[in-house]
């Protein structure tokens, strides 16, 4: 029996790897767009005079992901993916409206 796996399972990994590869796209893809509307926030957020971070706000998209997750992710790897998105969309917004 050989170390090196069949030719098959390569093709089957392949696959899977080509998958991943899209679905980084369309992650990015999606990640860009939704930092482009926390910047818009920022500007409104700005132009009325109210703070960037906003606890509550970050409670409910929170909890909106986490209803929202179907698995195989648990419910705590979404809550910090989307903490880490979150921090990352708040930087963002502080950037973008800066004087």
């Amino acid at each position: 029996m050989s170390n090196m796996p069949d030719e098959a399972l390569l093709k089957q990994i392949r696959v899977f790897r080509e998958t991943i590869d899209r679905l980084d796209e369309e992650i990015v893809q999606k990640l860009n767009e939704r930092a482009r509307a926390a910047m818009e926030i920022g500007h409104i957020k700005r132009r009325a005079g109210w703070p960037v971070y906003v606890p509550t706000r970050e409670e409910e998209v929170i909890a909106h992901v986490i209803k929202a997750n179907q698995g195989p992710l648990s419910d705590a790897a979404i809550q910090r993916l989307f903490e880490r998105i979150i921090d990352e969309s708040r930087r963002q917004e502080r950037e973008s409206t800066k004087e």
